[in-house]
């Protein structure tokens, strides 16, 4: 294999790559990505069995081949290069020179041939999205998800795509049993003829990371998503990705989310964020408690702490039912404010102790419910 690639290009395709790579090092050549020289440009691989990515990039092929390299080295070496062309070149030993100028390095390389395929795509059956809408979605329901929970479903977020002759709408819901996030929107017109369609599938919150990424980078064309039985398969502008769906039932997320009607206060966002963070600085640290209490016309916000002392702050709002005194961890109340846009937010619940619905009328498409704590 011999190609020649400019350095900005090859830097753009490695960075993509460095969040799907293996990190735990089960498998030697799952820290590598595999680099293939193909009559079209130079295409990179990744995968960690679970997610797939892949990518074609501009180069000049002076002979076709594949070699799989270090993701991380590699992506180490090509940063502190200058721009300009680069040259690598894989010898009968799969050890890869890399020349720049007056710069080489030569690293070792595993054979492609043992690179882990990824798996075969129709390019039929796929969605047209708006990128702009899949990111919101995803930003407001990615905090949600659980990280290494003991229950495996919820490491992951449901994802519902309905298709009418209409329209298209996602929804995506993320919880980790003490928050839960639900985003809805239309994402493109219309969809399937005949009868609607709904696809459920859940995928790990890793994929949901990696697609975040990519619709961050923005660029030309919708992103177009698909499902089969056991797989999501995600395209954006040359680029695919694709990860395994998570098999389990998926929470009842819809028992937790209260019914409108309850105690309901509305308060600045912004206001509350600042005092909330304010207040917690003297909380208990691992559990961040607050207490926080609606009366008619404010809210107030306390903690305390044994070692470090205690903080009050009261805010105005706008509520009109009997007191109410319940707890919160902050870091979780925190977590929701910081993907709600809305200048107004309200709160909503019926007891200390029950679910507390938090809304904005901005987004009617987005609900959180956060679970209160006994302080």
């Amino acid at each position: 294999m011999k190609v020649r690639i400019g350095r900005d290009e090859l830097l753009i395709g490695l960075q993509r790559v460095q969040g799907v790579v293996e990190k735990r090092n089960t498998m030697p050549i799952l820290s590598n990505i595999l680099l293939e020289a193909k009559q079209e440009g130079a295409e990179i691989v990744a995968t960690d069995l679970e997610i797939g990515m892949r990518g074609l990039y501009k180069a000049t092929v002076l002979k076709t081949g594949g070699v799989t390299i270090s993701a991380r080295k590699l992506f180490e070496i090509i940063k502190e290069l200058p721009s300009g062309e680069i040259e690598l070149t894989a010898g009968d030993n799969n050890w890869t020179t890399i020349q720049a100028g007056k710069s080489q390095f030569k690293v070792v390389g595993l054979p492609s041939a043992e690179y882990p395929a990824l798996p075969a795509i129709e390019r039929e059956g796929l969605t047209p999205l708006s990128g702009d809408g899949l990111l919101e979605l995803i930003r407001k329901t990615l905090f949600a998800a659980g990280d290494n929970d003991a229950r495996y479903i919820l490491n992951g977020l449901l994802v519902t795509l309905v298709t009418t002759d209409k329209k298209t709408a996602l929804r995506l819901v993320g919880t980790d049993g003490h928050r839960l996030a639900v985003a809805e929107q239309e994402v493109g017109k219309a969809g399937s003829k005949g009868a609607p369609q709904e696809i459920k599938a859940i995928i790990p919150k890793k994929a949901a990371q990696e697609m975040r990424r990519l619709l961050e980078e923005g660029g030309d064309g919708e992103p177009l998503i698909g499902f089969t039985k056991n797989l999501m398969i995600f395209r954006k502008s040359g680029l695919l990705l694709t990860s395994r769906l998570m098999e389990g039932n998926y929470p009842n997320y819809q028992q937790v989310i209260p019914k409108e009607g309850g105690k309901k206060i509305s308060v600045n966002r912004v206001d509350l964020e600042s005092a909330l963070r304010r207040v917690s600085v003297l909380s208990k640290e691992k559990a961040s408690a607050v207490k926080v209490s609606f009366a008619s016309g404010k809210m107030t916000l306390f903690s305390s702490s044994p070692d470090y002392g205690e903080a009050t702050e009261e805010l105005p709002a706008r509520y009109e039912g009997e007191a109410l005194n319940t707890g919160f961890n902050a870091r979780y109340l925190l977590d929701v404010f910081s993907v709600m846009d809305g200048e107004s937010i309200s709160l909503q619940m019926e007891t200390p102790l029950s679910p507390c619905l938090i809304q904005e009328s901005e987004s009617p498409g987005f609900k959180c419910v956060v679970m209160p704590i006994k302080i």
